[in-house]
C-alpha cells in the first residue's frame, strides 16, 4: 500500500505541474541533441509534441517519449539534399586551395542555402494556409515552444502563435547564435569561417570585417529575402527578420567556454555544452571483444559525421592504407565500399556507440570531422582529436581544440599516407595532447548542476513564468542608429561645433574690436 500510495502521489504531481510543449526540431545531428532534451522533459512529466514532415529520416513519427504531428509537405532539410550538398561541397574543395576555390565554395553554399530556404518559406505558407492545423495548435494551449534556430521556421510559428520561446541552439539560419543576440566586437570575436583565434593581427581583424560585411550581404540576399512575405502576410508589415531571433526568452546553447573563445553574452543565454554525453556503457560483446583484442596498444576511432558516411575512392584508399600500417586496431564508422587497401586491424562499421567508444579506456585517439556533437564528446571523455574537417564550422571548431593543444588538424583534402601516418604518431605519443584534453575534461565537468539539469530548469523556468523578459534586452526593437548612439555622437558633435562657433565668432568680434581700437588711437 505504501508503494500504491507514492506511485499515486508521484502521478498526480506530474499531472499537476506536467506542461505542454511544442517542438519545432531539425532533422540530423541536431535531432540528436533535441531528443536527449524531450527524453529529460518527458521524464519530468510533460507531454510533448513534436513537429515533423514526412521525408524526415531521424525523427520518427511513433515514439513512447512525443507525439508527432506530420506535415504533408516537404521539408527545406532534407536527407537526399542535404547529402547531394556536402557531395558537391567536397568535389569542390578537392580542387585545390586557391581564391577562385573559395569563392565557388561560398557562391555554392549560398545558392544551395537559398533554396533550402525558400523550401522552408513554402513550408510555413503551407502551414499558415491549413486552417485546421492551425486552430488545432491554438487550441492545444501549449506553455512553451521549443525549436532549433539553424532553420527558421519554428521561430516564426511560435511568433504566429505567441508562445514563449526557448532555442536549442549553436547556430541560427544566419550565423553563429551569439552574433544574433550578444555585443560580438569584431576586434577580438573571429567569425564563423575566418579560422582566426580572439588574438587577431590587423590583417586579420580587416579580413574579419570583410567576412562580416559579405555575410551581412549573403544574409540580406539568400536567407532573410525568402522569408519577407511570409511574414508581412501572416505576421504583419511591423515584423522584422532578425528580431523575431532577438525575441527569444532563453537560448539554451550547446558550448561553453572550454570550448569557445571569450565574448559578451546575455543572461537569457544558458551554457549546456555536453548536455548529451553521459558516462559510457558496456559495448556490444562483438566489439568489446575487438577493442579488448588491441592489447597495450589500444584503439583508434574515426568518424566523419551523420551526413558523410562515405568519401572519394582514392580518399578513402589511402586512409585504410595507413591504418593498415598501424599496431593499434581501427574502428572506422564508414559506409562506401570497402577500401582495396583495408588491414585486417580495421573494423568498418555503419554506425558505432560513440560516446560509449569515447569512453573506453582502451581508446586512444579520436580521428574526427569536428562536428559539434562528437568533439563536445571527446572533451567529456578526455580522447584527443586528430582533425580532418571537410565543410561548414568543422574547421573553426577543430581550431579551438588545437590551439588548446588538446589536438592536432590536417587537410584532408591535400594528405597523403605520410602525413596521415604522422599526424597520427604525434598525437599518440605525444603525451602533451592528452594531458591538455584531461585538463579540458576535468574543467569542463567541474560544475554545481549537470548542463541538461540545468538546461530543463530553465525550460521549466520559462514555462513557470509565462517567459522571462526580464533577460531578455529590449535592445533589438531599437533602430541601429540609436542602439550604436550614433544620435547621441552626433547630437554631441554638433554641440561642440557650436560651441567652437560661438567660441569663433566671439573671438573674431574680440579681435575686430581690438584692431578698431588701435586704429582710432593711432589715427
Amino acid at each position: 500500500m505504501f508503494w500504491f500510495y507514492l506511485l499515486f502521489s508521484t502521478l498526480c504531481v506530474s499531472a499537476a505541474y506536467g506542461g505542454k510543449v511544442l517542438v519545432f526540431p531539425l532533422d540530423g545531428s541536431h535531432w540528436v541533441n533535441m531528443k536527449v532534451i524531450i527524453e529529460g522533459l518527458h521524464s519530468r512529466g510533460h507531454h510533448i509534441d513534436v513537429v515533423r514532415t514526412d521525408d524526415s529520416w531521424y525523427i520518427k513519427e511513433k515514439s513512447p517519449i512525443y507525439t508527432s504531428i506530420t506535415l504533408d509537405v516537404e521539408s527545406g532539410f532534407s536527407k537526399d539534399f542535404l547529402v547531394t550538398f556536402v557531395e558537391q561541397l567536397l568535389q569542390i574543395q578537392r580542387e585545390g586551395k586557391s581564391f577562385w576555390t573559395r569563392l565557388k565554395l561560398e557562391m555554392e553554399q549560398s545558392e544551395k542555402a537559398s533554396l533550402m530556404h525558400e523550401k522552408t518559406s513554402k513550408l510555413l505558407a503551407w502551414v499558415f494556409e491549413n486552417k485546421t492545423l492551425v486552430e488545432s495548435l491554438q487550441r492545444a494551449k501549449y506553455d512553451l515552444f521549443l525549436t532549433d534556430p539553424g532553420l527558421p521556421a519554428g521561430v516564426i510559428l511560435a511568433r504566429f502563435l505567441k508562445l514563449p520561446l526557448v532555442f536549442n541552439v549553436r547556430w541560427t539560419s544566419h550565423g553563429e547564435g551569439h552574433f544574433a543576440i550578444a555585443p560580438s566586437p569584431l576586434s577580438y570575436v573571429p567569425i564563423t569561417g575566418t579560422e582566426h583565434s580572439d588574438k587577431m593581427s590587423f590583417f586579420q581583424r580587416v579580413l574579419n570585417v570583410f567576412v562580416f560585411l559579405f555575410g551581412n550581404y549573403q544574409i540580406a540576399n539568400y536567407i532573410k529575402a525568402p522569408y519577407e512575405g511570409i511574414l508581412h502576410k501572416y505576421l504583419g508589415p511591423e515584423e522584422d527578420y532578425h528580431a523575431l531571433f532577438q525575441a527569444a526568452d532563453l537560448w539554451l546553447m550547446r558550448v561553453d567556454f572550454v570550448f569557445e573563445f571569450p565574448r559578451p553574452t546575455m543572461p537569457n543565454v544558458i551554457y549546456m555544452a555536453g548536455f548529451q554525453c553521459k558516462p559510457s556503457q558496456p559495448l556490444p560483446e562483438d566489439l568489446e571483444v575487438f577493442v579488448q583484442s588491441s592489447g597495450d596498444h589500444g584503439v583508434i576511432i574515426m568518424s566523419l559525421g551523420t551526413l558523410i558516411g562515405k568519401l572519394p575512392r582514392d580518399l578513402a584508399d589511402e586512409i585504410a592504407a595507413t591504418f593498415a600500417k598501424l599496431p593499434q586496431k581501427v574502428i572506422w564508422r564508414y559506409k562506401g565500399p570497402k577500401p582495396s587497401t583495408l588491414g585486417n586491424n580495421t573494423l568498418l562499421v555503419d554506425w558505432m556507440p560513440q560516446n560509449d567508444l569515447l569512453g573506453h579506456p582502451k581508446v586512444k585517439l579520436f580521428v574526427a570531422h569536428g562536428g559539434t556533437n562528437g568533439v563536445q564528446e571527446a572533451i567529456y571523455h578526455g580522447v584527443p582529436i586528430l582533425g580532418l574537417p571537410l565543410i561548414f564550422d568543422q574547421r573553426d571548431n577543430l581550431l579551438r581544440i588545437e590551439m588548446r593543444g588538446a589536438g592536432k588538424v590536417l587537410d584532408i583534402f591535400s594528405m597523403d599516407q605520410d602525413i596521415f601516418f604522422r599526424g597520427i604518431q604525434e598525437v599518440l605519443t605525444d603525451s602533451n595532447y592528452k594531458d591538455n584534453m584531461q585538463k579540458l575534461c576535468m574543467v569542463h565537468r567541474d560544475q554545481p548542476i549537470p548542463p541538461l539539469d540545468n538546461a530543463l530548469f530553465w525550460i521549466e523556468f520559462v514555462m513557470r513564468h509565462k517567459g522571462a523578459a526580464h533577460l531578455r534586452t529590449e535592445s533589438y526593437k531599437m533602430p541601429w542608429y540609436i542602439y550604436h548612439s550614433l544620435d547621441v555622437l552626433l547630437c554631441l558633435a554638433a554641440l561642440v561645433l557650436l560651441i567652437l562657433g560661438i567660441l569663433g565668432a566671439c573671438l573674431g568680434c574680440l579681435c575686430s574690436k581690438v584692431c578698431v581700437t588701435k586704429k582710432c588711437k593711432h589715427e
